[in-house]
Parts: structure tokens; sequence; C-alpha cells
């Protein structure tokens, strides 16, 4: 059994590495023939080079500014998203369980929500520098906001399917309020809760670009605006390379969880 699993997960890389691989190689061959606009787009063999040493450094006396500070931009990142996506956690699955479940609150809470979520991040950013200034808060409050709206959506839609079979036949067994809660309602609505913790994730991410772009001074948005800014593409495509692996790494981590807490869908699938 376990040895068709790898299998089938060997099967499922390869197949997801065509697209990629053949894009890059096509990428090369162009521009090894100078079709591609010179000064604008540089060769994935000059971007792989220009990532090692923004990575790893150049070695001895170096004039690039962007040696070796990959893991410091990146760390700043993270820690960005994490704690405004963690906020946005806190805050929308509690949210988002009492709007599903209260017909109270779907008509005083709900309407809001609905109105505020069209509003995109960008136009939140000269509310967040004139509220917050040029820091780290600023940072965080767009990302909270990003994947605030999301996550409560697909929470408050999973707590409002929940089967009403199952909820009577809790409340014939004696189960109140809060147990009826904790053990029907929201483990129900836990696959539409992780539809918006992965939506919600991206969304966290695509907020910490924009932030670090105009709202910070540090973090691979930064980089990717000051490294446009001066000319070095190499640098900017590596950035969005980066961009792209974090994002897809940590919206795998979430998929894990997932797998491991609903079982039964995993079970279900076989």
């Amino acid at each position: 059994m376990s040895s068709t699993l790898t299998g089938q997960r060997g099967k499922r890389m390869a197949l997801a590495a065509c697209l990629p691989v053949l894009f890059v190689l096509t990428w090369e061959v162009l521009g090894r023939f100078d079709l591609l606009i010179a000064g604008l787009i540089p060769m994935p063999s000059a971007v792989l080079r220009a990532w090692w040493v923004w990575i790893a450094g150049a070695g001895g006396l170096s004039l690039n500014p962007y040696s070796g500070t990959w893991g410091a931009n990146l760390w700043f990142s993270l820690q960005r998203v994490g704690e405004g996506y963690l906020l946005a956690i806190v805050l929308g699955i509690p949210l988002g369980v009492f709007i599903g479940w209260s017909r109270l609150a779907a008509q005083v809470v709900d309407p809001s929500i609905q109105w505020l979520r069209p509003i995109p991040i960008t136009a939140w950013l000269p509310f967040s520098i004139a509220l917050f200034g040029i820091n780290e808060f600023g940072a965080i409050f767009l990302i909270t906001l990003g994947a605030f709206y999301p996550i409560v959506v697909n929470t408050t839609q999973g707590a409002r399917d929940v089967d009403k079979n199952l909820v009577r036949a809790a409340r014939m067994m004696g189960a109140g309020g809060w147990a009826l809660l904790r053990r029907v309602i929201l483990p129900a609505a836990l696959p539409s809760v992780f539809t918006g913790l992965r939506i919600g994730l991206g969304i966290a991410w695509t907020a910490v670009i924009v932030a670090e772009m105009v709202a910070v001074k540090s973090g691979l948005g930064y980089v990717l605006w000051d490294a446009y800014y001066v000319g070095r593409m190499d640098v900017v495509i590596a950035d969005m390379v980066s961009i792209g692996l974090m994002g897809y790494i940590s919206d795998r981590l979430v998929v894990f969880v997932e797998s491991r807490l609903l079982t039964w869908r995993r079970l279900q699938s076989y």
C-alpha cells in the first residue's frame, strides 16, 4: 500500500514539474538565440546566478547591495505573514461560525463584511500609512485584512451548511449550545474553514508584498520594488520565484494539517 502511494506521489510530482521545466527550457533557448527583449527579460541562468548571490553572497568585497540578504528579507516577510495570518484566523473563524449559526449575527454583521470585502488591499494602503505610518503595524494590518475576508466568508458558509439532522440528533442526546458548537458545528464546517485558510494564505502573501513595497523598508516586497527601480530584473524575477515558492510551501503545510485533522476525507478518497 505504501509503495503504491509513493509511486502515485512521484507520478503527480513528475507531471506537475513538466510544464515549469518546459517553460524554463524554452525561455533559456530563446535567450541563447537573442530572442528576448534585451535588458528587460534575463535568461533563467542569469536569474539563477543572481539568486545564488542574493542567498549566499558574492564572496570577498562586493558592491552588490543584495548580496547575502535573501535570508534576512525572507525572514521579515515570513514574520509579517505569520503574524497577520494568525490574527486573521483568530478573528475570522469564531466570527464566521457565529454569523453562520446565528440568524441575528447574520443580519447585523454579515452586511458590513460584504460591503467592505470588495475593497482591494491597495485601496487600504493610504489609510494604513496615515494610521500606522511606515512601520510593521501597517503591513500586519494589511495582511490581516486581506486574509480575514476569505476565512470568515468560507467559515460562515461551512457553519451555515451543517446538516440539520446532525444538529437534531445531538440535541436529542442532550448536547447544549457550547457542546453542540464544539462537537458538531465546528467539525462539520472544517472543510470550508480550510478552504478559507488556503485562500486567505495566498492573499496574505499578496498583501505582504504590497505592504513591503510602500509601507516598510525590508522584506521580499521591498527588494522587489528596489531591484526594479535600479533595473536589476534578474533580482526581480528571483524575488518573484522566491515569493511563489514560499507561498507554495506554506499552502502545502496547510494541506498537511488539513489531511491530519480531516482523516475521514482522506479515507473516503480511497
